[in-house]
């Protein structure tokens, strides 16, 4: 995926409102992706650090704009929740230390940002 400028990250008053679940298991990480998608306006459904909680949050969440995955959470692939967005319409966005040719086929299409990275790159892989 081609790195965005700094002119085209998505300014704050882009998010206003919008829903974003973040899944990721490394608290750090985490919490600045928190802090950076509540500057920018955006409502945080977690965030969550496993595969099962991030299920039943998904499952018992009406609205979600948009999802931001960490491909390893704690050992397990967070793919079942990526089938979940997949079947919502929800796009997501896979923010990860693996590379690209990791992601399984189905996943391809997803945008792919490797870590570390900042959150705005982050928002603007998921809503550029």
């Amino acid at each position: 995926m081609e790195q965005a400028k700094p002119q085209d990250v998505t300014k704050p008053q882009d998010l206003i409102g919008c829903r974003i679940m973040i899944v990721e298991d490394e608290y750090m990480i985490a919490d600045d992706m928190v802090q950076a998608f509540k500057k920018s306006g955006a409502v945080i459904i977690g965030p969550v650090p496993s595969v099962d909680r991030a299920l039943a949050l998904l499952r018992a969440t009406d609205r979600i704009d948009g999802a931001v995955l960490d491909i390893n959470l704690q050992g397990e692939n967070v793919f079942p929740i990526a089938d979940e967005l997949k079947a919502r319409g929800v796009p997501f966005v896979f923010a990860t230390g693996y590379d690209r040719w990791v992601v399984p086929e189905p996943y391809q299409d997803a945008p792919h940002c490797e870590k570390p990275v900042a959150p705005e790159r982050v928002a603007y892989a998921l809503f550029g």
